[in-house]
C-alpha cells in the first residue's frame, strides 16, 4: 500500500500545522473549494441555476476522492485538475453536471487552490511570528542593559547589550510579518479560461457578466480580485516567494546567533530543552535553532525556482507553471515549520548574563580601546592617540596584562580613572535607547 510523505526526512515541518495545511488532502480540498466557488459564483451571477452551486459545493468534499488515484491519473494530462473534474462531474446530479468547471481551465483551478493553501498557511505562520515577536519583546526589555561582547568577523569588537540584540531579532521578525501580511492580502483568485480572455464566460452571459463573475468568484473564495488573468503574469507567486524566503532568512538570523552563542565554550545562551545525541549522553543540542538554520539555507533555492518561472511563454506556459507547484509547497512548509520552531525556541531560550559579562573581560580591557583612543585624541591628537593605543594593545597582549595597567602613567590619561574607562559595561553607547526605540514598533 502506498504511504504518503510522513516527513521522515523533514523534522523541521513534521507535525506542524503548516504541514497539514499544505498536504495533498489540503491541496485537493482547495481545488474542490475553487470548483465549488466557481459554481456558486455562476449561480449568484445568473449564469447557472441556483441549485448548481449548492450541488457542486455539497459534492466538493476531499474525503470522497482518492488522492493517490488522482495523482496517478494526473500523469495523462500533466495536472491533477483534469481527473478531479471528471470525478466531480460524476459526483453531482445530472442537472448540475453542465456547470462543473464550465468555462474554466485547469490552471484557473490549480492556481486558485495554491492561493487558498497559501492564505490558510500564512495565517498559521503569522500567528507563530506574533508569538515570537512577543517573546523577543520581553527578552529585549528584560535584558535592556545586560552588557555582552559585540562580535564582528567572529572577534570581540566593542560592547553591546543582549537587549539590543534581541530587539534586532524582533525587528526582523516584524519585517517578515509585514511582508507576509501584505502578500496574504493580495493573493488573487485566478479565472481566465483557456487563454485568459474569459471568452467562454462571455459566451454564456456577455462581457459584463463575465467580468462580474470574476469579482463574485474572488469574493466567494476570500481572495483578491485580479486585475487580469495571470496565467503567465506570475507576480503573485514571485511576491509570495520573496516574502517566504525573507521570512526564512529573518528567522535564520536569530537561529544563527543562538547557535553561535550556545557553543559550549561560549555558553551565553541555551535552548530551553535541547535535543539529545544518539552517541553522546551529555549533549543538549540546539535543535530548534538548527532546524531553522536549515530552512533558511533551503528557502532561497526554492524561491529562485519560482522567480525563474516568471519567464513563462505565451498565454499558458509549458513547464514554467508546472515547475512552481512543489517548490511553492516546500517553501510554505519550510517557513511554517521554521515559524513554529522559532516560537518554541524563543519561548524556551535561556539567557546567561553572567557569562556575557564575564566574556567582556577576556581581552583585559582591549574591547574598549576605541573609547580610550577617543579620550586620548582629545588630549594629544588623533594620530598620537592611535599610536599610544596600538602600542599599549600589543604590550597588553604580549605580556598578558590588563590594558588599564599598561596605560598607567601614560601622560595622555593623567588624572583619568582608567578602571572606569576600561569597564566594558560603561561603553554600550546608545544600546539602551535604541532598544527602547525598536520596542515601540507594533
Amino acid at each position: 500500500m502506498h504511504e504518503s510523505d510522513a516527513g521522515l526526512l523533514a523534522p523541521g515541518r513534521a507535525g506542524s500545522e503548516a504541514e497539514t495545511a499544505t498536504g495533498d488532502h489540503a491541496f485537493l480540498q482547495a481545488m474542490l473549494d475553487a470548483e465549488a466557488a466557481l459554481a456558486r459564483a455562476r449561480s449568484v451571477s445568473g449564469l447557472a441555476p441556483p441549485g448548481a452551486g449548492r450541488a457542486v459545493t455539497a459534492a466538493a468534499d476531499a474525503s470522497r476522492f482518492d488522492v493517490r488515484e488522482l495523482a496517478l491519473r494526473a500523469r495523462a494530462g500533466g495536472n491533477p485538475v483534469i481527473p478531479l473534474v471528471a470525478d466531480l462531474v460524476a459526483a453531482v446530479d445530472e442537472k448540475a453536471r453542465p456547470f462543473v468547471h464550465r468555462g474554466a481551465t485547469s490552471q484557473d483551478i490549480l492556481d486558485t487552490a495554491a492561493m487558498l493553501v497559501a492564505s490558510r498557511t500564512l495565517a498559521l505562520v503569522l500567528d507563530d511570528l506574533g508569538r515570537t515577536a512577543g517573546t523577543l519583546e520581553r527578552l529585549a526589555a528584560g535584558h535592556r542593559d545586560a552588557p555582552m561582547p559585540g562580535r564582528t568577523l567572529t572577534q570581540h569588537a566593542v560592547p553591546t547589550t543582549f537587549g539590543l540584540k534581541a530587539a534586532g531579532w524582533r525587528s526582523m521578525v516584524l519585517d517578515a510579518r509585514d511582508r507576509l501580511r501584505s502578500a496574504r492580502t493580495s493573493l488573487p483568485a485566478q479565472l481566465g479560461g483557456a487563454a485568459g480572455t474569459l471568452a467562454a464566460f462571455s459566451a454564456d452571459g456577455g462581457d459584463e457578466a463575465a467580468l462580474e463573475l470574476v469579482a463574485v468568484y474572488a469574493r466567494e473564495l476570500g481572495l483578491a480580485e485580479p486585475l487580469l488573468p495571470w496565467h503567465t503574469l506570475r507576480t503573485p507567486v514571485a511576491d509570495l516567494a520573496g516574502a517566504l524566503a525573507f521570512t526564512a532568512g529573518a528567522l535564520g538570523k536569530t537561529a544563527a546567533d543562538v547557535l553561535a552563542l550556545s557553543r559550549t565554550e561560549t555558553g551565553e545562551l541555551a535552548e530551553g530543552s535541547g535535543g539529545c545525541s544518539s552517541a553522546m549522553p551529555h549533549k543538549a543540542n540546539p535543535v530548534r535553532a538548527t532546524l531553522i538554520a536549515a530552512a533558511a539555507r533551503r528557502a532561497p533555492g526554492l524561491a529562485a525556482t519560482l522567480y525563474g518561472s516568471l519567464a513563462a511563454e505565451d498565454e499558458r506556459p509549458a513547464g514554467a507553471w508546472h515547475a512552481e507547484w512543489e517548490p511553492l509547497r516546500d517553501l510554505l512548509r519550510l517557513v511554517g515549520g521554521a515559524a513554529r520552531d522559532a516560537a518554541e525556541l524563543t519561548e524556551g531560550l535561556r539567557v546567561f548574563p553572567s557569562a556575557m559579562r564575564s566574556h567582556l573581560g577576556l581581552t583585559g580591557g582591549l574591547i574598549v580601546s576605541e573609547r580610550l583612543a577617543a579620550v586620548a585624541a582629545r588630549r594629544v591628537g588623533r594620530a598620537r592617540a592611535r599610536e599610544i593605543l596600538t602600542g599599549a594593545a600589543e604590550r597588553a597582549r604580549d605580556e598578558g596584562r590588563p590594558l588599564a595597567e599598561v596605560l598607567a602613567g601614560e601622560p595622555a590619561f593623567d588624572g583619568l580613572d582608567l578602571a572606569e574607562l576600561t569597564d566594558p559595561a560603561r561603553y554600550t553607547g546608545c544600546a539602551g535607547p535604541l532598544t527602547d526605540r525598536a520596542l515601540e514598533r507594533r
